[in-house]
């Protein structure tokens, strides 16, 4: 609602400025931060988890199916001296979230940032698509995302600090061609804007910010029937590698984006431009 001109003149007292570092490199730093990470087995999710070990975070990998994080979380432990632990967590069962969750704070005794990274797609029209895909969809996008939003940020509130990062994509602000995909488009939607309606409802105490990536070189990138339509529509003419998106998160992971909060970072390599 709007305010008067005289209600605008009520002074307000601003709030302070967060206690961190002045330079960069150390507002960059992830030492003593706990960060779990779901989907964390490869992908952007495991592009996540190299960054914040990379910068001496500790890190606990969600994984559905897929226990190769079982062994990647091992092998960052080793290279970079931090602690990473592994969890099975079905991100679209509440109960699941909320005891991942639990064992992730009973382990390392805080959560500083969640990345609500795990994502599937069933590219079809809708009139070709069933309705067990269609929950299916929203089950793991929208719904798990909300899961993993709850109960770490009832860990956040309680501490008195979090931060939530959601990862997105570009179909949440395209209508994606040439395969239609209407289901996927609209979980991403409806995620962009849980995390914008998150980033005020916990103002007091978490940042929230949502990433949307374009076509990356994964499982879920670019498949044969788009491959060639998603280097003509992206002007740097190709996928992008995982490596190019994990400053993106440290960023947003990091003291550095303090600041920050209720964004939607688009890192496409100018796809949706055009």
């Amino acid at each position: 609602m709007s305010m008067s001109v005289e209600e605008t003149s009520v002074a307000r007292e601003p709030k302070p400025v967060p206690d961190t570092p002045t330079n960069v490199f150390e507002q960059l730093s992830m030492k003593g931060k706990v960060v779990a990470i779901t989907g964390a087995s490869s992908g952007i999710g495991f592009a996540v988890a190299e960054a914040i070990a990379e910068a001496g975070g500790d890190v606990a990998l969600w994984y559905n199916s897929n226990d190769a994080a079982v062994e990647k979380g091992k092998g960052l432990a080793k290279k970079h001296g931090i602690t990473a632990r592994a969890y099975q967590v079905e991100v679209s069962t509440p109960e699941a979230v909320e005891k991942g969750v639990e064992q992730v704070v009973k382990d390392f005794g805080r959560l500083d940032v969640f990345v609500a990274n795990a994502g599937m797609a069933i590219s079809k029209p809708i009139l070709e698509q069933t309705i067990e895909e269609y929950r299916t969809q929203f089950k793991v996008n929208v719904d798990g995302v909300f899961f993993c939003a709850k109960f770490a940020g009832a860990v956040f509130k309680k501490q008195g600090f979090g931060n939530l990062i959601i990862t997105s994509s570009i179909s949440a602000h395209i209508v994606n061609v040439p395969s239609d995909q209407p289901v996927y488009n609209s979980t991403k939607a409806a995620v962009n804007h849980l995390g914008k309606s998150l980033a005020r409802e916990w103002r007091e105490f978490a940042r929230v910010n949502i990433v949307s990536p374009g076509f990356f070189d994964t499982k879920m990138g670019a498949g044969p029937t788009a491959i060639n339509e998603a280097y003509r529509m992206t002007p740097l003419g190709r996928q992008g590698h995982v490596k190019e998106i994990k400053g993106l998160y440290l960023y947003l992971a990091s003291d550095a984006s303090s600041y920050q909060t209720g964004s939607d970072t688009i890192i496409d390599g100018g796809y949706v431009l055009p």
